[in-house]
């Protein structure tokens, strides 16, 4: 990004469309906490400005620069810097990586970067022009891929970034708020409940507990609820917790957070392995509660990294996962993720840093015969007995390359059948969907199953059957050519 208009070789000016709401990246680093109220914000390249203006109305201390709009912004160092859809419109490499260059220098605490996809080439109308699009409007767009978004952000900070969903990705100047924000990702947090007397504190203490295995720390107790145990020393706390709290949940609640340590290591040494003093107190916590030594978690950690890589175990595992076991993948709803084993968990994890975890998806594919990791949209799962599918994301992990399919629009699309096995057996929808399945089995539905996968196929079925599905419920069609136009609505289920 050039300060002088006059370098441009396109109307850049005109990438600045206007919005009705926060841009997606900006919600991003919100939803994250990569932004809070106690940091800074500037938008480097803020177009019209009106993310800028949004933070100001939320109480952010946020500012902007843009070369056409904001030339005379404040262009000063800031904790968080958004470099928003900044890199796609400039039509020369090294320009990108000198604007990419000039962000990072005045960035605090964490960089955000995203730019627009190759999936959204459809979207854009033009002529091919160098390593881009030429459009009409004399603007230019460099469509990345998710790894050369990756690759490019990396060479040019020298650090590791993570990325929180396709096209975005973060940079931390610290491993402090780096492995923060991991713990935030992969460490499951306890809500506490608003306490207002003694004994509601000594509840909640107790709830920590059961969910995590262990008494909370000082640092772990809201600054309201802290008063009101004030009196209590450590030692008191958790004599308090083990008179106190149920055996069996506390046992549970070590056993999450076991697994949820192994998970996060796992996932840190993509960074290079932490001291234990850098990580969070509260993970530090977990370790010195769950294991003997960070030493001995650290070697667990690397032991599951090293059987992602096992055909054979990755197998068993997937075999003994909640989820729907085929030939060459395991399909998990969304919901039962956190009972997969720990080893299925941070293969996904491991996907997600890479590539991004894409929004509103809800079924989970890990590839067991190679290794691939992909998102899917079911719309209305649980209202739709048989949802279409919209779009599936995925990342291989042997290059970190990436690819989205959108379905959305096609006349014949993938449908879902026997929901019951994507989700866990507790499911509060479970037992419907069974109930579902059992009656479709018994009208004949499933007797042809390579008919049925996609929506022609499957509607073909349900007329040569004679039944239409009403909600979650198979009754007989009213006027079929099966059975007589009369006939009374009858269930099968």
């Amino acid at each position: 990004m050039t300060e002088s208009t006059l370098e441009w070789g396109s109307a850049r000016d005109r990438t600045a469309i206007r919005r009705s709401g926060l841009s997606m990246p900006l919600r991003m680093a919100l939803r994250d906490r990569v932004i809070a109220t106690d940091r800074t914000v500037l938008d480097y390249g803020c177009g019209r400005g009106e993310d800028v203006r949004r933070l100001g109305h939320m109480q952010f201390d946020a500012y902007g620069w843009d070369p056409y709009y904001a030339p005379e912004g404040r262009r000063e160092p800031a904790d968080v810097v958004m470099l928003t859809y900044v890199l796609n419109v400039i039509e020369d490499v090294t320009e990108r990586m000198e604007t990419l260059r000039r962000a990072w220098s005045l960035t605090n605490k964490v960089l955000v970067v995203s730019c627009r996809l190759v999936w959204e080439r459809a979207q854009v109308s033009g002529e091919e022009r160098n390593d881009g699009i030429l459009t009409s409007r004399d603007t230019f767009q460099h469509l990345f891929t998710t790894n050369e978004l990756r690759v490019l952000v990396e060479d040019v900070t020298g650090q590791r970034c993570l990325s929180p969903t396709p096209g975005v990705v973060y940079v931390f100047r610290t491993d402090e708020d780096r492995l923060a924000y991991l713990a935030r990702e992969t460490i499951a947090r306890h809500e506490w409940a608003i306490s207002s007397d003694h004994a509601s504190a000594i509840a909640e203490v107790i709830s920590f507990a059961e969910a995590k295995g262990r008494p909370p720390l000082l640092e772990e107790i809201p600054p309201e609820t802290a008063p009101l145990i004030a009196e209590l020393t450590r030692s008191e706390l958790i004599r308090l917790v083990q008179r106190s709290a149920n055996p069996t949940r506390l046992a549970d609640g070590t056993k999450r957070s076991t697994l949820d340590t192994l998970l996060y290591l796992g996932i840190s040494i993509f960074n290079g392995r932490p001291r234990l003093s850098d990580l969070p107190v509260s993970v530090q916590a977990d370790i010195r509660h769950c294991f003997s030594s960070y030493r001995e978690a650290c070697a667990r950690a690397d032991r599951l990294l090293l059987k992602i890589r096992d055909d054979t175990y990755i197998r068993g595992a997937m075999s003994n996962s909640v989820g729907k076991l085929t030939a060459t993948a395991l399909y998990t709803h969304r919901r039962a993720v956190p009972q997969m084993p720990v080893v299925l968990r941070l293969y996904e994890h491991c996907g997600s840093v890479a590539a991004g975890r894409p929004d509103e998806w809800n079924i989970l594919k890990l590839d067991h015969r190679g290794r691939r990791v992909s998102w899917s949209s079911y719309p209305e799962f649980d209202k739709d007995p048989h949802p279409r599918l919209a779009w599936t994301f995925g990342v291989d992990m042997t290059n970190l390359e990436s690819k989205h399919q959108s379905f959305e629009g096609r006349d014949n699309r993938p449908i879902l059948h026997r929901k019951e096995e994507f989700v866990a057996p507790d499911d509060t929808y479970a037992a419907k969907y069974r109930r579902l399945t059992s009656a479709e089995v018994k009208a004949g539905l499933y007797t042809n199953p390579t008919l049925i996968g996609l929506e022609h196929g499957w509607e073909a079925e349900l007329g040569r059957c004679g039944v239409e599905l009403r909600g979650h419920r198979l009754v007989k069609r009213r006027s079929s050519n099966v059975g007589t136009a009369n006939a009374a609505e009858q269930e099968h289920g």
